[in-house]
């Protein structure tokens, strides 16, 4: 089975569920502010570097997440995504993303 490009039968690494949160986070953010396919390295930068300050304002670190900074910074991520997205898709996105970050040890 898949969920977000990770194939759940490996083990899940913070890092790779991390990777899953700027993914998802950049996808949205195109799709929400109708970002043009050449833009979209751009924009998934944008959203790298928007994720990364979370990860500092919680006192997480970017490059060797924890499950608990993890949490964190996709707590900050649906509060700042309520301005512009639908708040059942910011609560699907971050469930989702939630049951990745429970399955990490």
């Amino acid at each position: 089975m898949e969920k977000y490009g990770i194939t759940l039968v490996e083990p899940l690494t913070p890092l790779m569920v991390r990777d899953v949160v700027v993914n998802c986070f950049a996808q949205a953010h195109c799709e929400g502010a109708g970002i043009a396919p050449q833009d979209k390295d751009m924009n998934r930068e944008y959203c790298r570097q928007i994720i990364m300050k979370f990860f500092d304002k919680t006192g997480g670190d970017f490059n060797n997440p924890t499950k608990e900074s993890i949490i964190k910074v996709l707590g900050e991520l649906a509060e700042f995504s309520k301005n512009f997205r639908d708040q059942e898709v910011v609560k699907k996105h971050y469930q989702e993303i939630k049951e990745l970050v429970d399955g990490l040890n």
